[in-house]
């Protein structure tokens, strides 16, 4: 693959090509008041279904920028699983591995909004749990010719550790959010991982050092780095994020916004991360954007429909004064 100042100088706007070997799921959305406590009944303002899942919604957000999306996928043979495909076809992405398990339910994720825009939510693998090895197998074709795969950890481990293994005799470069946070994903798995974006716990679970302080978040990822992965993208919320490499710790500074629902930021900024830099080549400059673009989800509600399109995110920027691209 390209190295970084070969893709370009970061003014190149072309549609990369992003595979996404993940999760799928429903997002069953309430906005509470206030959480109930334990035995406890409390009536809720507003209730949301979308499409979720932490794979969907980082292709969703890839999708809507422009780049051309392919999923490798399991749903539920029921309605969810419909709902599902019928998105995915709305939103441009290549449905051609997306396979449906008889007799197993769609993946869902109840959430709890509060009135602050924090949220709790529950995750329910279904079908997802069915994504295996001969699955990535079969999407090979698709896989081999893209410029990223992004993976997360809402499937089977021994899926992602496959698709990482198969990425690097292809030469393609891989990312991998590795959420929800798994004690048995061991270092030596990823050590042909190209870009590794967890939160500050999740890096400390896989570190098994401390991620309190700035100085102990850069001797954490460092650590990793040291075991074979390319680069770590911590992400700190409010605080953005820290791009650390076995040579620098860049800070990529957060965008200030009114929060209105902080659910699938993350996404939002992980999918919008790997779109900006299969288009330009420039880490840095991508994850920028991305802190933007997740900013831009912050202030709407909901997921996936928090996700703008690249004209909306264009606009979103302008007010902001600084370019989208």
């Amino acid at each position: 693959m390209a190295s970084s100042s070969e893709m370009g100088s970061g003014t190149d706007s072309r549609a990369g090509r992003i595979a996404v070997v993940g999760s799928n799921m429903v997002d069953l959305i309430t906005y509470v008041t206030v959480m109930p406590a334990p035995g406890e009944t409390v009536e809720a303002p507003d209730f949301e279904i979308g499409c979720g899942g932490k794979g969907a919604n980082q292709a969703i957000a890839a999708a809507r920028l422009g780049s051309q999306v392919s999923m490798v996928t399991k749903v539920g043979d029921d309605l969810f699983g419909d709902n599902t495909l019928r998105n995915f076809a709305d939103n441009g992405i290549d449905t051609t591995h997306v396979k449906k398990v008889a007799g197993k339910s769609s993946g869902v994720a109840p959430i709890f909004v509060e009135p602050s825009g924090e949220n709790s939510i529950l995750i329910v693998k279904g079908a997802n749990a069915e994504l295996s090895p001969a699955d990535v197998d079969a999407a090979a074709d698709v896989l081999r010719q893209a410029d990223l795969i992004l993976m997360q950890l809402e499937i089977p481990l021994e899926t992602v550790r496959h698709t990482l293994g198969r990425a690097a005799e292809w030469g393609v470069r891989t990312i991998l959010n590795p959420a929800p946070a798994a004690a048995d994903l061991d270092v030596v798995d990823l050590r042909s991982l190209s870009f590794l974006i967890p939160n500050e716990s999740e890096l400390a679970l896989l570190s098994g050092l401390p991620t309190g302080t700035e100085d102990e978040i850069a001797t954490a990822a460092r650590s990793l780095i040291a075991q074979g992965i390319g680069t770590v993208i911590v992400t700190l919320g409010a605080r953005g994020a820290r791009l650390v490499t076995a040579d620098a710790v860049t800070t990529i500074e957060a965008v200030k916004v009114k929060p209105v629902d902080t659910t699938g930021a993350g996404d939002a900024f992980i999918g919008s991360f790997a779109h900006f830099l299969a288009a330009t080549g420039n880490t840095e400059e991508a994850l920028n954007r991305a802190a933007r673009y997740a900013a831009q989800s912050v202030g709407r509600r909901g997921t996936q429909k928090s996700y703008a399109s690249a004209e909306e995110f264009q606009t979103f920027c302008e007010t902001l004064a600084v370019p989208a691209a």
